[in-house]
């Protein structure tokens, strides 16, 4: 029922907006070089590898792996790629992995194959289920949450699974994607929002 879920939900959503996946292709390769689509290996359902798809929100000449990659006044960040970011478009091209089975609409992020061995016994069952475009984490405090609590929720989601609960974490998620809520880690955010005010305040 998952899966048919999965596809009867993204199938249509790929169709609808094939054409915003156009439009974000021109504008990444107008204003940077480089590919339009990032891709990156993660750990999928069991911890089996997989190609992860994003759009490619930073500069070529930069390491993806560095510091801070939560943060909003990120350097590394291209202008387009912080407005994908903020408005999570960046994860878009997921909806194609979700079509190929190597994830779910609802379930724990995927994280690096190097994080596996970093994780105890407990926080292994996330590898249980297939990682997920958004999850329990995201809808509970996403960037407000230590890599701790995240894992945690993600093990209390794989033994709570249900439909009614993805439903829930669905919703949940399209009104804080719109509300642009808990988008980066909290030391970054605070940060960002000083900024912010300083510039209104210039303004």
């Amino acid at each position: 029922m998952k899966r048919l879920m999965d596809i009867l939900l993204v199938v249509p959503a790929l169709i609808i907006l094939s054409p915003l996946f156009a439009l974000i292709a021109v504008i990444i390769g107008l204003a940077s070089r480089g590919p339009i689509i990032f891709r990156q290996q993660r750990a999928g359902k069991d911890g089996k590898p997989f190609t992860f798809l994003k759009f490619r929100t930073m500069r070529t000449d930069v390491d993806p792996y560095g510091a801070s990659p939560k943060s909003g006044a990120d350097p590394r960040l291209t202008r387009i790629g912080r407005f994908l970011r903020e408005y999570s478009l960046d994860e878009l091209p997921q909806l194609v992995n979700i079509v190929m089975g190597q994830m779910s609409i609802v379930g724990p992020r995927p994280l690096y194959m190097s994080q596996m061995a970093e994780w105890n016994q407990r926080q292994r069952r996330r590898l249980e289920v297939k990682p997920g475009l958004t999850g329990l984490a995201q809808v509970s405090g996403r960037g407000e949450l230590t890599v701790e609590e995240k894992l945690e929720l993600d093990v209390r989601y794989v033994e709570t699974a249900s439909l009614g609960l993805d439903c829930r974490i669905i919703l949940a998620t399209i009104c804080q994607v719109f509300g642009r809520r808990n988008i980066y880690e909290k030391r970054y955010s605070q940060t960002q929002e000083t900024r912010t005010a300083r510039t209104d305040r210039r303004d």
